[in-house]
């Protein structure tokens, strides 16, 4: 979430008077992320969250929408997005694919505790099983054909260590990435700033807008490789031990799961790895931005290409 495209308080309000939310009380823009433009639009009816789409097509954004109101529907804590008087969900705002989404209670964890990761493994699989008969398909955007092409760009600015652990991290999940794995519907991004927490319960799921059709084990390993590390580069075992147990306690792990368990694990790392790779490199320009070091998911992809991993309950 960051803001690449401007939008005044007048062109808020203009936006406002198709909607029935009221009328603008406050707009603050939002400066963590690093893929949308995104603001806090408070009203009078109440706090949602603005969104502008700088990558994602109209062609696509059905998707996201259509499963963020299908998940809030079974009782997902998520954001809902919110229809105009014409019952449209999806709007325009500055030459920008935009949509207002209910804005959830609650705030981010910084440094979670094994009770943050116990509750998120068991939101992550109750969204697993919520989103099982959700009607759209979207393949992985940022799966393995995405790595090979951003390899590409990012080979240059490589040292020679760097490059022969990305290709020789490629050439292994070419080779062993399973299609049998139990899948549909991930996050796909859910990172600490993506959960929110009212104590020690999930608040809710945020920024679905990575998400799509994928293996679950995929997400799991997402997730674990952001909440479950003791330092840089570390997993620390009591939290994955929780996080892995809770979510098995909602959704049991399958045989082919466990034994693919550590090939997850480094796809994880070498997705984020690539994506910031990229992002640090390849900048785009925005009013507010932060590029996030590529360095912390090259360390946790050779951590667990060394091992010892956490295992699946």
């Amino acid at each position: 979430m960051s803001v690449f495209t401007p939008v005044s308080r007048a062109e808020a309000e203009s936006l406002l008077s198709g909607y029935d939310i009221g009328e603008l009380v406050g707009l603050e823009g939002i400066a963590a992320g690093i893929e949308n433009t995104n603001y806090f639009l408070d009203t009078q009816a109440g706090r949602f969250v603005l969104t502008l789409f700088e990558k994602l097509s109209v062609a696509e954004l059905p998707f996201y929408l259509g499963l963020m109101a299908h998940l809030a529907a079974r009782g997902v804590s998520c954001p809902a997005p919110v229809a105009d008087r014409r019952g449209r969900t999806l709007t325009m705002v500055n030459g920008r694919p935009a949509c207002i989404v209910t804005r959830l209670r609650g705030a981010s964890v910084d440094t979670p505790e094994t009770i943050h990761c116990a509750a998120v493994g068991a939101s992550l699989a109750r969204m697993h099983l919520a989103g099982a008969d959700f009607g759209m398909q979207m393949d992985n955007p940022r799966g393995p054909r995405w790595w090979h092409e951003a390899a590409g760009l990012i080979d240059r600015f490589l040292d020679p260590p760097q490059r022969d652990l990305l290709r020789s991290e490629l050439d292994y999940q070419d080779a062993v990435r399973a299609a049998e794995l139990p899948r549909g519907v991930v996050h796909a991004d859910l990172f600490r700033d993506n959960v929110l927490f009212e104590d020690t319960r999930v608040g809710g799921l945020i920024d679905f807008y990575f998400a799509c059709t994928d293996v679950w084990l995929f997400d799991v390993a997402v997730t674990l490789n952001d909440w479950c590390l003791a330092s840089e580069a570390a997993v620390d075992a009591g939290r994955a031990n929780a996080f892995l147990a809770a979510y098995a306690g909602v959704r049991s792990f399958t045989d082919v799961e466990r034994c693919l368990w550590p090939v997850m694990l480094r796809a994880g790392a070498l997705r984020f790895w690539l994506s910031r790779l990229c992002d640090f490199h390849l900048p785009r320009a925005g009013e507010m931005t932060h590029a996030k070091d590529p360095g912390h998911f090259e360390r946790l992809l050779r951590v667990h290409r060394n091992g010892p991993l956490p295992p699946l309950p």
